[in-house]
């Protein structure tokens, strides 16, 4: 675990690169489209870990995962030319569909650049929305380069994952939903890939409860953010190989590393199998599916990485996108 001496909260000598008002403002926004989805409680997980938890249930958002939240918020924000004339992303999944879905929404046209090996349930999943898909190879190819290389030939606005003011402000209302329904909580788990959810979480949740911690959660093999606040700069790390795909990312971003670096106050790592252990546990006892990165918070949890240990604990259970073939692989 990475602890730090305490995060700075806004009103620092940094500047408030998204604020709680662009939350707040993508939650009028989202008000309709998106779905408020259910926080969840359960005695067994309140005694086996010794807190009261609360579970931000991700996987029922549209698309199966919050990334719907700040694809909708950006792409509602392009003028009607663009929209016409499309956009372009680049994810192993779940923003893939959030993009391709949002752009069906909005009446536009979608091309999403996606790794060879990402889940074949996301990819079809994103063809089934309407998307264009263009394959590459996420050990050898630099897929924002080949984004943005496709953007500008085909003259496409492109929608990055998370390294965007209005993606980190849409997913920053997840907490927000959270927040306003629990009242009060101590910390607040998030898994960490890219940073936008903690980014958009951390904003949100520090604004309605000051002192709250904010825990980030990393696959032991993908811990470019845990080393990024060690150096006090981004990192560059081998592409992970976990089966949390969604958080298979060799770097933070700009955009969300600034955010986070003032507002987490540490970074924990979970390993596959504990990862595996907490998809069991919501499977058999929650009875929730979620895919590997969507239980990796809760895989913090339950493998004791947080201490001292809260009274009261939100945890976003980020996604739920994974195949039936896939889930009993992992599981079985």
């Amino acid at each position: 675990m990475t602890q730090r001496t305490g995060p700075v909260r806004p009103g620092g000598d940094a500047p408030d690169l998204v604020t709680f008002d662009d939350v707040r403002d993508a939650a009028r926004r989202l008000a309709g489209v998106a779905h408020r989805t259910p926080v969840l409680r359960s005695r067994t997980l309140d005694a086996a870990v010794g807190a009261e938890v609360h579970l931000k249930c991700e996987n029922f958002q549209r698309v199966g995962a919050f990334k719907f939240r700040g694809a909708y918020n950006a792409l509602s924000r392009l003028a009607p030319e663009q929209l016409a004339r499309g956009v372009a992303a680049y994810s192993s999944g779940n923003h893939a569909q959030a993009v391709a879905l949002a752009a069906r929404e909005l009446g536009s046209r979608a091309v999403i650049v996606m790794p060879e090996d990402a889940p074949q349930s996301k990819a079809d999943a994103t063809a089934g929305y309407g998307a264009e898909i263009v394959r590459y190879d996420r050990y050898t190819a630099d897929r924002a380069a080949l984004a943005h290389q496709l953007a500008e030939e085909r003259g496409l606005a492109l929608v990055p994952p998370y390294e965007h003011p209005h993606i980190i402000a849409g997913q920053g209302t997840a907490a927000l939903e959270l927040l306003e329904e629990t009242g009060r909580l101590d910390a607040l788990l998030a898994p960490v890939g890219g940073g936008g959810l903690m980014a958009g979480s951390a904003t949100a949740a520090t604004a309605l409860a000051p002192g709250i911690r904010m825990i980030g959660v990393e696959p032991e093999a993908g811990d470019d953010t845990r080393r990024s606040l060690a150096a006090g700069h981004p990192v560059t790390i081998p592409v992970p190989r976990t089966i949390a795909d969604g958080q298979a990312v060799d770097t933070p971003g700009a955009l969300t590393f600034a955010i986070n670096r003032r507002l987490l106050d540490s970074v924990v790592l979970v390993s596959d199998d504990e990862i595996r252990a907490a998809m069991r546990f919501a499977f058999e006892r929650l009875k929730i599916v979620t895919e590997p990165s969507g239980a990796s918070a809760l895989a913090a949890l339950l493998a004791g990485r947080v201490s001292p240990l809260p009274a009261r604990i939100g945890v976003i259970i980020s996604g739920g996108n994974i195949g039936p073939d896939r889930f009993a692989e992992l599981l079985g």
